[in-house]
C-alpha cells in the first residue's frame, strides 16, 4: 500500500468512541501516515458530531500532528478516495436500542443490542445502510479496506462480504481484547508471552490458550477463571450481568467461554436481572444515554485534549484501539495476532465455507489470514451451527424485507420463544421501528391497518422511555 498520506473515513463519526480512535491514530503516529480524517454523520447527530470533531481535532493539536479533520453530513463526498473506511453508527441512534431492550422485557423476554430480538432488529435496521455505504465506495472508493464495528458485527460483516460483495471488509469487536487480558491476569503470565486461539461467530465465540513453553494452558485458566473463586472479577463486560457460570459446565466443555455466552448458558439468571433493570427503568440502553450525556458534556470543555477515563464506562473500551491496529498493520504488513470476523474458508469444520465467522488471525498488507481452528466439540458445534442459521436467516429478512424470513430468524433464536409471543414481539418492535425499516413498510401498514392493539401498546410503552 501507498503509504502517502492515508484517508481515513470514520462513518458515524459524532460517537462517543470518536476520542478514543483519535487516541489509537495518535498513538501509532509513526506507523500511519495520515494526511485526512473525516468524520461523517447524519442531520440527527450534527450537535455530536461538532462537540466530538473539535475535540478530536484538539488531541491532534496536543499531538504536535498537522492531519486535517473535516467534519461533514455529505457521506458520498467524504468517500472520495479513501483509503479506510471505519464504520460505528447506530441507526436510530440510543432510543432505538431502548425499544430493542424494552419491549420484549415487557413481555419477559431478553431484549438486548445484539443477541435476541433486539439483536435481531437491530440488523434489520442497519444490514440496508451497509448496502448503501458500500454502493457509494464502489463508486467513490473502490480499492479502500471496510473497517466494521457497527453491531451486530458478525452479520453486518456478513452482509458486507457475501451480500452487497465488499471482499475487503474486516469486522471487529472490543470482546476478545478483553478475554485475552482476563486469562493473562489470571494466569499471572504477560499477555504477550501467551498464544491464544477464538473461534466462533461475533458475541458467540470460544478460546484455548497456550504458554511460551508450547504447553496448553486452556484447563488452568478454566480453574482461575470459573472455579471455585469465580466472581465479578471473571466479566470484563462492563455492559452485561456478571451472572456466575457453572464451572462444572465449562470445564466438561474445555473451552473459554464468550462473556456473552452468559445470555445461553445461565439464561434464566440473566433474563431475570434484565427484567429487574426493566421494571426499575434501567435497562442497559438507558444507563448508556445517561452516560453519554455525561460523556459530551466533558467532550464540550475547550481545554480537554485527551480522551476522559469516563468514557470506559461506555461499553465498548478497546474497540477503537483495535480498529487502528488493523489499519496500522494492513499498512506495514506487520501480521498482528488479532481476532476478526472474516469469511471461514473452512477455518471452522461444520460451518458453510462463505460465511463470516470471528477467529484468530494474522492482519497483513493483503488482509486477514485466518488460524485454521477445525472440529468444535459437539456441545459447541451444535450450538454454534444454530446461532449461523440464525444470522443467515436475519440477513435474509434484512435484505429481501421477507416477513416470513424475520418470523423465522424470531423461531431459531433460543433466547426468543416460539409461537404466538414471538410474532407479537416481532410485529410490536416492526411497528415501533418503522421509520428505518422501509424494506418491511407492507407488513409495517398492515400491523396498523390490522392490528390497532400492537400500536396502542407500543405508543403506551414507549411514553415511558
Amino acid at each position: 500500500m501507498d503509504k502517502k498520506g492515508l484517508k481515513i473515513v470514520t462513518i458515524g463519526g459524532g460517537s462517543s468512541y470518536t476520542p478514543e480512535l483519535i487516541e489509537g491514530y495518535i498513538t501509532r503516529k509513526d506507523q500511519l501516515p495520515i494526511k485526512e480524517i473525516w468524520l461523517v454523520d447524519i442531520e440527527a447527530g450534527r450537535e455530536k458530531l461538532e462537540v466530538v470533531g473539535e475535540m478530536a481535532k484538539r488531541q491532534i493539536r496536543a499531538a504536535g500532528l498537522d492531519w486535517d479533520v473535516h467534519l461533514t453530513l455529505d457521506r458520498f463526498e467524504a468517500l472520495k478516495e479513501a483509503d479506510f473506511v471505519t464504520t460505528q453508527f447506530r441507526v436510530g441512534l440510543l432510543d432505538a436500542r431502548v425499544k430493542d431492550e424494552r419491549i420484549p422485557l415487557s413481555h419477559g423476554v431478553l431484549g438486548q443490542e445484539t443477541n435476541g430480538a433486539g439483536g435481531i432488529l437491530k440488523a434489520f435496521r442497519t444490514i440496508p445502510i451497509i448496502g448503501e455505504i458500500i454502493a457509494d465506495m464502489k463508486i467513490q472508493c473502490p480499492d479502500a479496506w471496510l473497517i466494521n464495528f457497527t453491531n451486530p458485527a458478525g452479520m453486518v460483516t456478513e452482509a458486507a462480504v457475501k451480500h452487497f460483495g465488499w471482499k475487503k471488509t474486516i469486522g471487529l469487536c472490543n470482546v476478545p481484547i478483553g478475554h485475552r487480558k482476563a486469562v493473562s491476569e489470571k494466569l499471572d503470565i504477560p499477555e504477550d508471552e501467551l498464544f491464544y486461539k477464538f473461534a466462533g461467530i461475533n458475541h458467540f465465540h470460544w478460546h484455548r490458550v497456550w504458554d511460551k513453553t508450547g504447553a496448553e494452558r486452556t484447563y488452568d485458566a478454566i480453574d482461575a477463571i470459573y472455579g471455585l473463586a469465580q466472581d465479578e472479577d471473571s466479566n470484563h463486560l462492563k455492559n452485561i450481568h456478571s451472572a456466575t457460570f457453572h464451572y462444572e459446565q465449562i470445564k466438561d466443555l474445555g473451552l473459554l467461554p464468550c462473556g456473552y455466552h452468559r445470555y445461553y448458558y445461565i439464561e434464566d439468571e440473566m433474563l431475570q436481572h434484565s427484567i429487574e433493570e426493566f421494571e426499575r427503568g434501567e435497562t442497559r440502553a438507558q444507563v448508556v444515554k445517561e452516560t453519554e450525556k455525561r460523556l459530551f458534556e466533558l467532550y464540550k470543555d475547550p481545554e480537554l485534549d485527551y480522551k476522559p477515563e469516563e468514557l470506559t464506562q461506555r461499553g465498548g473500551t478497546h474497540y477503537s484501539d483495535a480498529a487502528c491496529e488493523v489499519i496500522a498493520s494492513i499498512v506495514n504488513d506487520k501480521k498482528t495476532d488479532m481476532v476478526v470476523s472474516i469469511e471461514n474458508n473452512g477455518t471452522i469444520d461444520g460451518l458453510p465455507y462463505d460465511c463470516v465467522v470471528e477467529v484468530s488471525a494474522s492482519i497483513t498488507a493483503h488482509g486477514a489470514e485466518p488460524h485454521n481452528w477445525g472440529e468444535m466439540p459437539s456441545a459447541a458445534r451444535g450450538l454454534l451451527q444454530g446461532m449461523k442459521a440464525m444470522e443467515e436467516t436475519v440477513i435474509r429478512a434484512a435484505t429481501t424485507g421477507s416477513y416470513g424470513a424475520a418470523l423465522q430468524a424470531f423461531t431459531i433464536n433460543p433466547l426468543v420463544p416460539g409461537g404466538t409471543l414471538a410474532k407479537t414481539i416481532l410485529d410490536e418492535l416492526l411497528y415501533a421501528h418503522k421509520k428505518h425499516l422501509p424494506q418491511f413498510a407492507d407488513r409495517i401498514a398492515q400491523i396498523e391497518a390490522e392490528q390497532p392493539e400492537v400500536v396502542e401498546y407500543v405508543n403506551e410503552l414507549m411514553k415511558s422511555n
